[in-house]
């Protein structure tokens, strides 16, 4: 056992002496609506506006900062959520809503995008608004933004934010493409994939455009993200060879990259601009807990948020907008143990106002911090991920959870409140998460790895994990189960057909279970770049993909199984429950718990479903991971 966390549990254990059982959170606490979903902080500074969940419905509402005084609110009615707003212009913006369409509770984005003036005059519907993407706002020229969208090829569009019009200013023939523009307004580049996947960057020649870079995934990549200040050289995103992307900067007629930022084991994942839009400040990395690299230490702004981020020591910090003057800075201040806090800060009198808390009910003190860890695998890959140990426990011998994360290729576990670690965690859990080979974050070629290996080489990683807790002294191996959603569900059933003797437990939660059958009725299918993709993640050959699907092997699982899915699902229909279901019934190992909900889709949305999915999930881990001649914990 390394020395570090021989102190980590020698402290946990001296805690533990002195302090009594970790309080016992209701269930519902967790789950249930934020008391806002987003905040955005207008050009000028002098408005914000807040979306407010109100049961059936998200709504918005502008407050005036000088007192927060209401200024507007917008209410599109049932089943209608204002899930974001983007300014574009001084005082007025776009709300993109999202809707529950007919029975079903899973949330499904509008086409259209409603606009409005902050005083919530000048309402107007945006045609198709929702399918143009923002390239830039036009400060000089406040009734039109430029936009981008793919339709058989990318095209640029001046869009009139008062009447919706639309008038072509550039196109380009990437099916999936927008554009970099440089800070005079003039197109340079154009970035995208074809249908094959391939990534392909485009640059202008005059009226024409010459091919500057085609890559799959894993090969040499050099994208442009924009100019710096003085509108000369170019900033690329650069990975030779699959590996985490660098930032340099380069003059765009070729020459010597400089480097400007980078991390060994993770890409980017945000930027920070000055807020003349002209300066790139800072680059930010999810190694482990985010934190930023500043590239210019001696703008002005860039001191404000490293004063900010010092000011913090506990949180980390979501910078999420600053008036184009430079006065006024709206972040977000969060931590594994804290949903988040929006404050805005007066860069003139050096004060943080605060705004509004996400989730007020929820008390830090009584939640469980996310250790950040390190695993190498048994090829010798190294692995990162997270390991969530119960407050207040000596962090020995503890029933564990192996959660793997959804995707699989893209999204990764990352640092920050979650609640469904923290409810499991609430419980007496330690929680793992890691981030296996195909996850986002680390880079195409680790990406590229999972590849044609969702149920062998990622599964063996995750079990690479779980023997690397075990030998730590946390987990009772006796005591293990695995619970999952999407891929995660996938993985989980497939954790108990790789690994039989490992698991308890397994928890299927609208995960997919046989390839083949996903291939024909998902609405990936739909799509010929959807089918690509799957031809490309999944073997080649129906023996290979019968191998690797948890449906044909069943006759190896010896854990108990639950089963949870949405029967309107259309990502992972509930064709794919239904063939488990069969499969197990067939080799006379039903599974022990099942829960379908007509009109869920892809994940609960409805607040009761949720409260009795998690209380289902609740009793059914505590049966499964109770100590030798011990009733299980929601025992009567």
């Amino acid at each position: 056992m390394n020395p570090i966390r021989k102190l980590l549990l020698l402290s946990l254990a001296l805690v533990a002496t002195v302090t009594v059982q970790a309080t016992e959170v209701p269930l519902g606490d967790f789950f249930k609506d934020a008391e806002f979903t987003d905040v955005s902080l207008s050009p000028t500074g002098e408005f914000i506006t807040v979306s407010v969940p109100q049961g059936d419905r998200t709504v918005l509402a502008a407050f005036r900062v000088k007192d927060m005084s209401l200024v507007g609110k917008w209410d599109y009615g049932a089943k209608k959520h204002i899930e974001q707003v983007s300014w574009v212009n001084d005082e007025r913006f776009f709300m993109y809503v999202s809707e529950k369409v007919g029975r079903f509770d899973q949330r499904v984005g509008t086409p259209d995008v409603y606009a409005t003036n902050v005083d919530g005059t000048k309402r107007a519907d945006i045609p198709n608004g929702g399918t143009y993407t923002i390239q830039d706002k036009l400060w000089e020229d406040p009734s039109n933004i430029l936009v981008s969208r793919s339709v058989d090829s990318a095209y640029l569009s001046k869009l009139n934010v008062n009447t919706g019009r639309v008038t072509t200013v550039a196109s380009a023939p990437l099916r999936f493409g927008s554009f970099i523009l440089d800070h005079e307004g003039k197109v340079r580049y154009a970035v995208g994939i074809e249908k094959t996947g391939e990534r392909v960057t485009l640059r202008r020649n005059g009226d024409g455009w010459s091919e500057m870079n085609r890559a799959r995934l894993g090969d040499s990549t050099r994208t442009p993200l924009g100019f710096d200040a003085k509108n000369e050289r170019v900033l690329f995103s650069v990975s030779d060879k699959g590996e985490p992307a660098r930032i340099v900067v380069a003059n765009p007629e070729g020459g010597q990259d400089t480097l400007l930022a980078q991390n060994k084991n993770v890409s980017p994942d945000d930027y920070l601009v000055s807020s003349d839009e002209r300066d790139l400040l800072a680059v930010r990395f999810m190694d482990g807990v985010p934190n930023y690299t500043f590239i210019n230490r001696d703008h002005p702004e860039s001191k404000t948020y490293a004063g900010l981020i010092n000011a913090f020591p506990q949180h980390s910090l979501s910078f999420d907008g600053i008036s184009r003057d430079g006065k006024l800075v709206l972040f977000r201040a969060f931590s594994d143990v804290d949903p988040g806090s929006y404050y805005l800060f007066n860069r003139e009198t050096g004060r943080a106002q605060f705004l509004l808390a996400a989730r007020e009910w929820i008390k830090p003190d009584q939640m469980s911090p996310m250790e950040m860890i390190t695993v190498t695998a048994r090829d010798g890959t190294t692995l990162h991920g997270y390991l969530t140990i119960p407050k207040n426990s000596d962090g020995r011998n503890l029933p564990l959870i192996l959660h793997p994360h959804g995707g699989p290729h893209g999204p990764r576990d990352e640092w920050g409140f979650n609640p469904e670690v923290q409810f499991l965690a609430n419980r007496g859990y330690a929680v793992l998460q890691i981030n296996f080979r195909g996850s986002g974050g680390y880079g195409d070629a680790f990406e590229g790895k999972g590849y044609r290996n969702w149920g062998t080489t990622m599964i063996d990683d995750m079990t690479d994990a779980v023997n690397w807790v075990i030998e730590e002294g946390v987990a009772d191996r006796n005591r293990i189960c695995t619970y999952g959603a999407s891929y995660g569900g996938y993985a989980a059933l497939q954790s108990v057909v790789r690994e039989p003797a490992m698991y308890k437990c397994a928890v299927g939660y609208v995960g997919l279970y046989s390839m083949s059958l996903w291939m024909k009725d998902s609405d990936v299918a739909e799509s010929e770049y959807g089918r690509n993709y799957q031809r490309d993640v999944f073997p080649d050959t129906e023996a290979g993909r019968q191998a690797q699907s948890p449906a044909f092997n069943v006759d190896r699982i010896r854990a108990a199984v639950m089963l949870v899915h949405g029967a309107k699902d259309p990502r992972v229909p509930i064709s794919q429950y239904d063939f488990l279901l069969k499969k197990l019934q067939e080799a006379g190992k039903p599974p022990e718990v099942t829960i379908v909900e007509d009109k869920e889709g892809h994940g609960f949305y409805d607040f009761q479903n949720q409260v009795d999915l998690y209380t289902a999930l609740e009793k059914f881990l505590d049966k499964h991971t109770a100590k030798a001649g011990a009733a299980p914990a929601s025992s009567p």
